[in-house]
């Protein structure tokens, strides 16, 4: 397939394209522009919820719960779950797709798993293209899993239109969430695991420190919902309150907000990509590696040796 073709299958729903399209934003593949611009037209319409949360808080199992209630809305779910990297491969260890394999055979449920290839924050660099491919092939709503790294695992908010934090009983107390800095992203907690001891104090933690943050009448105050996502407890009432906060997001006008910080995020990476091979051999006796050795040996400042890169690069794009 050129690139045109795999658009239009991709519009089409296509697994087998839509496989193809991930496979190539993965591997930064020289078609990837022409494909970016054919799909661009076409998003914009899904709704991404991101789930994210320390290891062993049950990720993978709430969105298995959260797809079977989507679908039960009559909506139609994809899900990129980001998986560790294999360390023989580099290819995504493919955990997630294991635990969802009830949707495997629904026409309406889409669920690929990508590798973090190292990348801190829970996300991999090729999670916003990723999106971009989903959404045009029509998908109501697309669930981002990120890998779960813990105290990192922050990048999810700059991608999802609601953040979904999930914790469990004696995954740590309310100081070590405020640490990781969840309560700033989250807009839905999630208590999981909550039939076990130590729930009601994990709600009484998270219910103080989201007292402990001012806020104005009219801004969002995060919910806290309690689940067994194993037993399918409480994930309605979940998907209720990421339905009320899409709601608030398109009341106040937050959504158009969120989407073009999105979009501007998304446009920097691309741009630092850029420049970064770029700076490797700009052409001249300035290379990267010739000034790093000049300053390493202290014959140039680090900024100077900025500021001459900065011009080489300049000079190679003729401005």
């Amino acid at each position: 397939m050129n690139a045109p073709q795999l658009v239009d299958r991709v519009r089409g729903g296509d697994r087998r394209a839509l496989a193809r399209a991930i496979t190539l934003v993965e591997n930064g593949a020289a078609e990837l522009r022409e494909i970016m611009a054919g799909l661009a037209p076409h998003t914009g319409r899904a709704r991404v919820v991101g789930f994210t949360g320390s290891p062993g808080v049950g990720k993978s199992t709430t969105t298995n719960a959260v797809v079977r209630a989507v679908r039960a809305r009559g909506l139609s779910a994809a899900v990129l779950a980001v998986d560790p990297s294999s360390p023989f491969t580099g290819g995504a260890l493919l955990g997630d797709r294991v635990r969802m394999q009830e949707h495997a055979t629904d026409a309406g449920v889409y669920i690929r798993s990508v590798a973090n290839r190292g990348h801190l924050g829970g996300l991999t660099w090729a999670t916003p293209h990723a999106l971009r491919v989903l959404d045009a092939a029509g998908f109501d709503v697309i669930l981002v899993e990120t890998v779960g790294v813990g105290q990192a695992e922050v990048e999810i908010a700059g991608l999802a239109d609601t953040t979904v934090v999930l914790s469990a009983p004696g995954m740590g107390d309310g100081v070590q969430a405020a640490k990781a800095g969840v309560l700033e992203v989250a807009d839905v907690f999630a208590v999981n695991k909550a039939d076990r001891d130590g729930a009601k104090a994990t709600l009484r933690e998270l219910r103080q420190m989201i007292a402990m943050k001012d806020r104005s009448d009219d801004e969002w105050k995060p919910p806290i919902v309690m689940t067994v996502a194993a037993k399918d407890e409480g994930i309605d009432e979940l998907w209720a309150r990421v339905e009320e906060h899409h709601a608030h997001l398109e009341a106040s006008g937050e959504l158009v907000s969120r989407r073009r910080r999105r979009a501007r995020d998304e446009v920097e990476a691309i741009v630092l990509d850029l420049l970064r091979a770029r700076m490797g051999g700009v052409g001249s006796e300035h290379g990267l590696d010739e000034l790093a050795g000049e300053v390493a040996t202290g014959e140039r400042d680090p900024y100077a040796a900025a500021d001459l890169l900065l011009k080489e690069l300049g000079a190679t794009t003729g401005e």
